[in-house]
């Protein structure tokens, strides 16, 4: 028993991996903002492309 306390104690006192799991999670946060602006991001380019070609068609008829 005193064996077993002893390692979760040295456990609960090791943080040598919990920097790695905040640059996970920060990465993950990005990831996820990057992945949500696009869909916007991609409207906006299609509206645009679409105002120049019906820009475009009013002077080649």
């Amino acid at each position: 028993m005193k064996s077993l306390l002893k390692s979760l104690t040295s456990l609960h006192r090791d943080e040598s991996g919990q920097g790695l799991v905040e640059y996970v999670l920060i990465i993950a946060v990005v990831a996820l903002a990057a992945t949500a602006g696009m869909s916007t991001l991609a409207s906006t380019i299609n509206s645009a492309f679409g105002k120049v070609g019906s820009i475009l068609s009013s002077y080649t008829t």
